[in-house]
């Protein structure tokens, strides 16, 4: 079974500059070297090391006399767990960006720079819905090698790429090949699935790493394979560098989180029966199904039934295409959204706006022996389903984390989950659900909406 697999190792892609394409005419030309490149941008990459201490439960049999006379009081107290990935310093100031995947859980990470030195790092910025994450090492030195961001919506599919990371541990390490898809939104990797994909070889370890063009610009964050194994068959998927940027701009500006532009309103892709439903020639594009009446796209005249096809004139093939583009930008001022409807092409415009956090979050870890111990519910409003990918629920609260081995998951609960009765009783506010999980009844009846379906559970108590 084909699966996706992070590659916890660094990949750089190089496309062609636009006057340097074309074919080799001569044996001189098929002998050029990519070594100037590679001196360029290697420098700027590094392995990122991080881990966490887990502390067990401590038995008393280890407080026995008995055992700490025959074994020494010896007991298994701590169990380290670790990740092993690369980064790209992309500030001279020693700012590095990788994957949130690399640290995600981890508390602390080291650097090791390709001249070998090792520094400690902090976790300045973590953003899970682009599976990106930001570190400053720990340095009086302010003078690190820096790696140019490129423009990833200026690559074209057959340009020359780079891979370099630290593969399996064995050492910085260089792959060539060449981008061999573009926007990619399908693989399911992270909210923003809008993927370069490359031939060139990535493998365990290279997560975090740079993709970079032929002139040594970074032009992608590699992160994921399609691999039956575990190891590239030359199939690697990169974050494009357009929405590095928007990430490393909120790190520099002080931000602990990436707050985006709130599109308001739900999508959908297009299907070959709906595109001709539509008067639509292809599928391309993405049908809007809902528009929230308090959002941007509501107050710029986008209509239920409009076709998105493309922002500030960047193609958008899908509902993933548009949230690409979206999130790529920063907040404010106003973009451009191509729009057919009705047979007719117009623009809407669209106000960079992020979107209102209201009702508050009230964020609240429910304890206790309920079938919600050990999931973290907030209240929903615009920012938080836009953050948790929550979808159209307006009522309920949204469960955003289920801790593993409590009763939670052993009930079966899901991020996105949204909660809206427990045992007849409507569920408004987070305190609502916690005030529910705090009784004792003879059994629990549960009403959910998972991904827009109603579910109704009873439970023993």
């Amino acid at each position: 079974m084909i699966r996706i697999v992070f590659a916890a190792f660094l990949v750089l892609v190089a496309p062609l500059a636009a006057q340097a394409q074309k074919i080799p005419l001569s044996r001189a030309e098929i002998s050029l070297s990519l070594s100037p490149v590679v001196k360029k941008a290697a420098p700027a990459v590094v392995n990122v090391y991080a881990q966490r201490v887990e502390r067990q439960p401590r038995n008393a049999l280890f407080d026995d006399p008995v055992f700490q006379r025959f074994f020494g009081g010896q007991h298994p107290s701590a169990k380290t767990a670790q990740s092993l990935g690369s980064g790209v310093i992309v500030d001279p100031s020693g700012l590095v960006v990788t994957n949130h995947h690399v640290i995600e859980g981890m508390t602390s990470v080291k650097v090791a720079l390709a001249d070998r030195r090792e520094f400690a790092a902090e976790i300045v910025l973590r953003d899970p819905r682009s599976d990106l994450a930001i570190l400053r090492i720990k340095s009086d030195e302010k003078t690190f090698p820096v790696l140019e961001m490129g423009d990833s919506d200026a690559i074209e599919v057959g340009d020359l790429v780079l891979a370099i990371g630290d593969p399996f541990g064995v050492g910085q390490t260089v792959t060539q090949g060449i981008v061999s898809a573009l926007a990619r939104t399908q693989v399911g990797i992270s909210d923003y699935g809008f993927f370069i994909q490359t031939d060139a070889a990535i493998n365990p370890g290279n997560s975090g790493g740079a993709l970079v063009d032929v002139n040594g610009r970074l032009v992608g964050v590699n992160s994921a394979i399609f691999s039956q194994t575990g190891s590239s068959v030359g199939i690697g998927f990169a974050i494009p560098v357009n929405m590095v940027k928007s990430v490393v701009a909120a790190a520099k500006n002080g931000g602990k989180e990436v707050r985006r532009p709130w599109l308001g309103a739900s999508l959908q892709n297009l299907t070959r029966d709906l595109a001709e439903s539509l008067g639509l020639d292809r599928p391309a594009g993405a049908l809007v199904t809902e528009v929230d009446p308090r959002g941007p796209a509501a107050t710029g005249g986008l209509k239920q039934g409009d076709v998105i096809v493309a922002v500030d004139g960047q193609e958008a093939a899908d509902a993933g295409g548009v949230g690409y583009r979206l999130g790529a930008k920063t907040i404010g001022g106003t973009a451009s959204l191509s729009v057919r409807r009705d047979g007719k092409s117009l623009v809407v415009p669209l106000a960079l706006v992020a979107a209102p956090e209201k009702p508050a979050r009230e964020e609240i870890k429910i304890k206790g022996g309920s079938p919600f111990a050990g999931a973290t519910v907030v209240n929903i409003s615009p920012a938080t389903s836009e953050e948790f990918s929550i979808g159209a629920a307006k009522e309920g609260v949204a469960v955003v984390n289920v801790e593993d081995n409590t009763p939670a998951a052993a009930v079966g609960f899901q991020k996105g989950d949204v909660v809206l009765t427990v045992n007849g009783a409507k569920i408004a506010a987070t305190r609502d659900l916690d005030r529910a999980a705090s009784q004792n009844p003879y059994v629990w009846r549960l009403t959910i909406n998972r991904g827009g379906q109603v579910i109704t559970s009873v439970i023993g108590g």
